[in-house]
């Protein structure tokens, strides 16, 4: 891997912005609004230099690459986006402030196809220590930060595998796979984007039963409409307050799976599993859930399982390490940020919609973020953690904690700078263990310009946590992405055994407990 080490740049403490005093000189075309526009303050906080993220999309395809393809079909897809046509500059004749100009893109600088050497011991590995060494490196800010890996490389999962980079400021994993979807089209109908399934809870869904007409009199009603605003604000308020201690002082419990000062800046570890989301959804269906819950229920047990191992190193027998109960008996506080996107109406889908028409959409980080404490300790009835995460979640849904979160983000910058957003952040974010996304993904199987897609994998790197988790459904599968510091988790493939093992336990749990019938028909379970 020397050849590769050297072919990939070494990643850059901070990102400095191109400065620029004639506009001109940059691009010659007129700038529509969106790219005339300033940076927002998430974007802007993520050139800090202890926190300047990138995400990474692995995407796994049926059929070997034509990277012809990728130089004819980019400039009618990708790059009509102005944020992928565009440089972040600061403008010293407006106060210093970082915005968008239009530029021309030449694609040899964004499409990089590496040498992969005839003999392999492991195509796996190879993929898996080029995504490390790529952890390692940044986008150079004098073009548009983002960057495409074509690698025809057969891997277990895979006949070839691409790799999408683009700097966290462009945009959040719901402008991406909104534009994925805008980009792609369906095998089956090659004229129809994807679909992917409606949302059906919001954060204020739970006024619904209010607006279809509640049974009872009016003065019943406005009660119920009264009690339900209290405990909205109330919970909210006691969100708030949590994210503020978490700020200032209310630190995480010191276990194997807390990464030091200074994470940010080391290279991450970036492993995938594929499960069934069939199973998921089973589950769900005997439990009254959601898929979310269960996503954080089997998270919860996996990382359970994985802290039980990490505390029995060292004991006399390999059984007492993993079947006996070796957590400490203090409890343990294991808290994950996670992400949530609070655009107002726009889903995935609708954003992908209103993309392929051209029509304006929220691009760019729309997205707040939640505190969610896990519950670690080993259960007797699998089941309980999928309903001790949902009882965690439904909860979080009478908050408007994602939504306060992610406006306070323009709050501070407009009193206290930048700099000031990016200590308080970074402190919050360091204070938990790792950060949590499940996204949802395309319904059909789905191909760009005759590449047949096999699976997607997003993750990020450059952020103060020793692992991030991410979970992305592709028609009937979700694949399960860990990002780590290899000094905090130095095997992550064996906590990918532990979440996988647990969804099959709590899989199995539900058959035994009878809460659906052996063998009963996938189809029912949408």
């Amino acid at each position: 891997m020397e050849s590769l080490t050297k072919a990939l740049r070494w990643r850059q403490s901070s990102l400095k912005p191109i400065q620029i005093t004639n506009r001109s000189s940059i691009a010659n075309h007129d700038a529509t609004d969106e790219e005339q526009r300033p940076l927002s303050p998430a974007a802007r906080l993520f050139h800090q230099p202890n926190f300047n993220i990138y995400i990474i999309a692995i995407i796994g395809f049926k059929n070997p690459i034509n990277p012809r393809v990728a130089y004819e079909k980019l400039p009618q897809s990708l790059l009509k986006h102005p944020r992928f046509s565009s440089l972040q500059v600061v403008d010293d004749k407006n106060g210093g402030i970082m915005e968008w100009v239009p530029t021309t893109v030449n694609l040899n600088n964004h499409i990089i196809i590496p040498n992969i050497p005839q003999t392999l011991d492991s195509h796996d590995k190879f993929l898996e220590d080029y995504v490390y060494n790529l952890s390692k490196t940044s986008i150079d800010s004098s073009k548009p930060m983002w960057d495409l890996h074509l690698l025809n490389l057969k891997t277990l999962d895979a006949e070839a595998v691409g790799i999408f980079r683009i700097h966290h400021s462009l945009g959040d994993g719901t402008s991406l796979m909104s534009f994925l979807l805008a980009c792609t089209r369906q095998i089956d109908n090659p004229d129809l984007v994807p679909t992917i399934p409606k949302k059906k809870d919001s954060n204020l869904g739970w006024f619904s039963s209010l607006r279809s007409g509640h049974e009872g009199p009016w003065w019943k009603r406005c009660f119920m409409a009264v009690c339900m605003v209290f405990w909205l604000v109330w919970n909210t308020l006691v969100d708030v307050g949590y994210i503020v201690a978490t700020g200032l002082f209310l630190k995480d419990t010191e276990t194997p799976m807390k990464a030091p000062a200074g994470v940010e800046l080391n290279p991450k570890k970036i492993v995938y599993r594929t499960v069934s989301l069939d199973d998921m959804k089973l589950i769900k269906n005997a439990m009254n859930t959601t898929i979310n819950d269960v996503a954080m229920g089997v998270t919860q047990a996996g990382l359970s399982q994985y802290l039980n191992r990490r505390y029995g190193e060292g004991k006399n027998s390999k059984g007492a390490t993993e079947k006996k109960n070796n957590l400490p008996k203090k409890k343990i506080q294991l808290r994950s940020m996670l992400v949530v996107n609070v655009r107002p109406s726009s889903g995935i889908q609708e954003l992908a919609d209103m993309m392929e028409k051209n029509s304006e959409a929220k691009w760019g980080n729309w997205f707040g973020y939640v505190i969610f404490p896990f519950t670690i300790g080993i259960r007797d009835n699998p089941l309980d953690y999928v309903r001790e995460a949902k009882a965690t979640i439904d909860r979080k849904r009478h908050s408007l904690e994602a939504l306060v979160s992610f406006s306070i983000t323009a709050i501070v910058v407009k009193l206290f700078g930048i700099k000031a957003l990016n200590t308080i952040t970074r402190t919050t974010f360091f204070h938990s263990i790792l950060i949590f996304s499940n996204l949802v993904g395309p319904q059909e199987e789905i191909e760009f310009y005759g590449h047949d897609m096999e699976f997607i994998a997003p993750t990020s790197y450059g952020h103060p946590h020793g692992m991030m988790i991410n979970f992305q459904s592709y028609v009937n599968k979700k694949t399960i992405v860990l990002s780590v510091d290899e000094n905090t988790i130095p095997d992550p493939q064996k906590l990918l055994d532990d979440i996988e093992a647990s969804l099959k336990l709590i899989k199995e749990a539900v058959y035994s407990k009878g809460l659906v019938e052996e063998g009963i028909s996938k189809a029912t379970f949408t």
